[in-house]
């Protein structure tokens, strides 16, 4: 097994959350002194002039990163896209945050069943939604609500004014899997 390798996926997989020394120990099952020098020879590949990405050690937690020397170009991926309708992801993103706000990501990855972070950075760049605050559970993680901007693009006047959604219980109509209407003729 590569562990450089899985030290990567594992960065990627916990995208802004990012991941402490402790875990990624535990997780390769290694000593913390092996963890820093795998997190180092990393470290060093991405710091390479031919890279987009890098490790940086932020709120206690080891992330990727993109490079600020390429910042301008991030911008202009945010900022000059000429599609300015939202994705079916992003506006599934959107209602989940809409309907159970003040709500954190994982949550929301959790509703939606894939992680959201690059689209909670495209809503929070086209000011679609804001960071209200941070939760109480460990790491306190943002709170996630949308904004007045959001408000003016769907043409609401308060949050109170979105459609009622409700959500059909399956236990009302359970449907018997193994009988079937067919018979054999025998």
């Amino acid at each position: 097994m590569n562990k450089l390798a899985v030290l990567e996926g594992l960065l990627f997989v916990v995208g802004d959350e990012g991941i402490t020394l402790e875990q990624i120990s535990k997780i390769l099952e290694i000593n913390e002194t092996e963890t820093r020098k795998l997190l180092k020879e990393l470290q060093n590949e991405y710091e390479k002039e031919d890279r987009g990405i890098r490790i940086s050690f932020l709120a206690d937690s080891f992330k990727l990163t993109t490079k600020k020397e390429h910042l301008e170009f991030y911008q202009k991926l945010i900022t000059t896209n000429p599609n300015t309708t939202l994705s079916q992801a992003a506006l599934e993103t959107l209602a989940v945050i809409a309907y159970n706000q003040p709500i954190t990501r994982v949550k929301i990855d959790e509703l939606r069943g894939i992680a959201s972070s690059f689209l909670i950075r495209k809503l929070l760049a086209k000011d679609l939604i804001k960071v209200c605050g941070k939760s109480d559970l460990p790491g306190h993680p943002n709170l996630y609500k949308t904004t007045k901007e959001f408000l003016d693009y769907f043409g609401l006047a308060s949050i109170n004014d979105l459609p009622d959604i409700s959500i059909k219980d399956s236990t009302d109509d359970q449907v018997e899997l193994y009988k079937s209407k067919y018979t054999e003729n025998i």
